[in-house]
């Protein structure tokens, strides 16, 4: 049984039908979860979950209200377990974007790849593998669509 800790952008594509990587990540879950290994979250996913579900379409975003948001973080939580992020996660993150060349917006990533480390999760799995890179020789990147059977 292998662990996996989520990307946001898995997340996003699951709950968006007409994303064309919305099948892809739904089999890649089934594949997952059917030969029983466990899919983790932590709480950056649902900051970033909400930021994307509430911003406007026009920006990216699905322009979701909060009510329809808050219902949707609900149903996600209530389907996979969150990771504790103790103060390990903090001194992780501080050693990764300053041993590494971190920058920007990749913060978040380094982040992710904190949370993993800390909690001893095997894999992260997320359509961005190109975003983590720079972790490459210190995590797995697993894209969803190399799980996908015939993919």
């Amino acid at each position: 049984m292998a662990t996996y800790l989520a990307d946001t952008n898995l997340l996003l594509r699951i709950v968006d039908p007409a994303s064309p990587l919305h099948a892809v990540a739904i089999d890649a879950l089934a594949e997952l979860l059917g030969r029983g290994d466990e899919l983790f979250l932590t709480a950056q996913n649902l900051i970033e979950f909400q930021a994307v579900a509430t911003r406007p379409l026009e920006s990216k975003g699905f322009g979701w209200n909060s009510e329809q948001t808050a219902k949707e973080v609900a149903e996600i939580q209530k389907r996979f377990p969150m990771l504790l992020e103790s103060a390990d996660v903090f001194t992780r993150w501080l050693a990764l974007v300053q041993q590494l060349p971190i920058q920007g917006n990749r913060v978040y990533d380094a982040r992710m790849v904190a949370v993993l480390q800390a909690n001893r999760i095997d894999h992260l799995i997320t359509f961005n593998v190109s975003d983590f890179a720079a972790f490459a020789s210190t995590i797995s990147v697993i894209d969803p669509r190399t799980v996908v059977k015939g993919a």
